[in-house]
């Protein structure tokens, strides 16, 4: 992957970014620009799989899926991956989510991408008109759960250790902060 990122000239296309294909680093694409970010630390895998293990446990009996660091199409040239996302049934073998199947957006925030999950991402996604997004502060150990309302998110929940965020839409699901932030 180095030699191509490093050896193209301007922005990049989404055809362009998907012959990158599989990488040990999260290449993201926001608007003709690569976001390369390192991999994953374990303390926050282990907070991904302890979340998508709970939000898998709900989504099934409705009829969602729960996918893991998938890319979601928000529009044309913009291709996030989300650490987490509930959707309609998709096409397992397509190279992304389209916005509009996404449920649920998660982020889990480490010190490197706070700013891009806070802010950036944030926007995009209610841009797209995904509903629900939830931020798990790995630090403060906190959940944050925001509404989409008016083409902007709006925090519906905001829970810390010892408290217990219940989310009822679009899958029903009790979730503790200390079960997933160590």
């Amino acid at each position: 992957m180095t030699v191509a990122v490093f050896d193209h000239e301007g922005p990049w296309t989404e055809e362009e970014y998907l012959a990158l294909g599989e990488t040990s680093q999260r290449v993201e694409l926001f608007d003709g620009s690569l976001h390369v970010t390192p991999a994953p630390t374990p303390r926050h895998q282990r907070i991904s799989r302890k979340l998508g293990n709970i939000l898998e446990a709900a989504a099934e009996p409705v009829g969602l899926e729960l996918l893991e660091a998938v890319n979601v199409r928000l529009r044309p040239g913009r291709v996030p991956i989300p650490d987490l996302v509930v959707t309609v049934p998709v096409d397992l073998d397509n190279p992304y989510i389209e916005a509009a199947d996404v449920r649920l957006v998660c982020e889990i925030i480490s010190s490197s991408n706070a700013a891009t999950d806070r802010v950036l991402k944030m926007h995009y996604y209610a841009a797209a008109g995904i509903e629900w997004y939830l931020l798990v502060e790995q630090g403060a150990g906190e959940l944050r759960l925001y509404r989409r309302q008016f083409g902007h998110y709006k925090e519906a929940q905001a829970v810390k250790r010892g408290e217990v965020l219940e989310l009822r839409s679009p899958v029903r699901a009790t979730i503790r902060p200390e079960d997933l932030v160590p």
